[in-house]
């Protein structure tokens, strides 16, 4: 885990792990995906249609669509996904193959 976590004063889920395009991440149970990724230094989540630009999450609250990844198969807005023990994250090609 990282430093960027709130070190006390925090009730935390226990530790879990997920694979991002087959590497494994470790984060809480119960905290969204894209704070997981942020947390894990992955701050790039997804490249934009039109054209091409990096995009990764902005409002952290399921307006902007922006941090949309392929989870256990499926297009999903991160920050709207609770992490959890052998979640499987795509994010190459999640909306553009790259």
């Amino acid at each position: 885990m990282t430093a960027l976590r709130i070190a006390d004063g925090f009730r935390r889920g226990p530790a879990v792990t997920f694979d991002v395009d087959g590497m494994a991440i470790r984060a809480h149970a119960g905290e969204t995906l894209a704070a997981a990724l942020l947390a894990a230094g992955i701050t790039r989540l997804r490249r934009s249609p039109r054209e091409g630009a990096p995009r990764g999450a902005y409002c952290f609250m399921g307006v902007c669509q922006e941090c949309v990844v392929r989870v256990d198969g499926a297009l999903r807005q991160s920050c709207q996904v609770p992490v959890e023990d052998g979640l499987v994250v795509e994010l190459k090609g999640s909306l553009v193959h790259e």
